[in-house]
């Protein structure tokens, strides 16, 4: 059975940090194109990371450029995204997703960033 299964989000303060973990079952991730979105009520889903197939050059949205980073583990079939100095309009629920385009995608995990 194919899928991605989040994890790693809750609630924090701003300033922390979160580390998001994505791992893939029944197919391999590093055959695919990989992404992070994000969605907050109200507002439209919001790609904040992707990296190709070969892992080349990761592209940020300017909202979080400098404080996420993306990466993955083909060795474990993961894809994570590492998030420093969160802010609270970093709230949101965050996919994973993989494919050009993207065909596979996870459930979501929330993320509350709040004091």
């Amino acid at each position: 059975q194919v899928r991605l299964s989040e994890s790693g989000g809750g609630v924090v303060q701003p300033g922390g940090s979160l580390k998001l973990s994505c791992e893939a079952s029944g197919f391999s991730l590093d055959d695919y194109a990989i992404g992070w979105f994000r969605q907050a009520p109200g507002k439209e889903r919001e790609r904040v990371a992707c990296m190709s197939m070969t892992g080349g050059i990761p592209i940020y949205s300017p909202s979080v450029t400098g404080r996420f980073t993306i990466s993955r583990d083909n060795a474990e079939n993961t894809v994570y995204l590492q998030m420093n100095s969160l802010k609270p309009e970093d709230t949101a629920v965050y996919r994973c997703a993989a494919g050009t385009p993207y065909v596979y995608w996870g459930q979501g995990t929330q993320v509350t960033v709040s004091s």
